[in-house]
């Protein structure tokens, strides 16, 4: 049975959420229910009421800064409504086409941009170096680099391998004399 009465409450609040909400008659909390009314719209509804109410979509459209033909068209489709009817303006046609002749522009020009770029890629091709090219070039240096690094430290390693072996003939042209004069030493005794 509890259960039965919940969900007759929830469909009830569904109903209630769905259906259309008039603008003279709805509470600021009922107007902010409506898909594209916030506080402030509602508070600005609610304060231009006070006046006196609305005749038709054209007086709401008037009366209450930060609403147009645009904005009408959407509360409208969001169940708002003025003295039950719902906007039907030659605005909400206008929308429309307005919005299909942006959507028509933009397709031309993304048609555009993509045969301008079809038209570079060829040329930008023939002209500048491709990725692999800049790589394969990067390698190269890298070895050439590499290379001469290996070349420099070779040749340093002959050079100290010959400053070391003009070391140790100098040392040893300097020992025969050495061990010669030993012997004449020797002899003297």
């Amino acid at each position: 049975m509890l259960k039965k009465i919940l969900a007759i409450l929830a469909m009830l609040y569904a109903a209630a959420c769905f259906a259309a909400v008039d603008v003279n008659k709805a509470s600021a909390a009922e107007l902010d229910s409506v898909k594209g009314i916030g506080p402030a719209i509602s508070s600005k509804i609610v304060e231009e009421r006070k006046k006196g109410s609305f005749k038709d979509w054209d007086d709401f459209i008037t009366r209450v800064k930060g609403v147009g033909d645009k904005n009408a068209a959407k509360l409208s489709e969001g169940g708002l409504t003025v003295n039950g009817a719902e906007f039907k303006g030659a605005a909400a046609t206008k929308t429309e086409t307005k919005a299909a002749a942006k959507e028509e522009k933009k397709a031309a020009k993304d048609e555009k941009k993509a045969e301008a770029k079809a038209e570079a890629k060829p040329a930008a091709a023939a002209s500048a170096p491709s990725m692999k090219d800049e790589k394969k070039d990067a390698k190269a240096e890298a070895k050439a680099k590499k290379d001469a690094d290996k070349k420099a430290k070779a040749e340093e390693k002959a050079k100290k391998a010959e400053e070391a072996k003009a070391k140790k003939a100098k040392a040893e042209s300097t020992k025969p004399a050495a061990s010669a004069a030993k012997p004449a030493a020797s002899a003297k005794k």
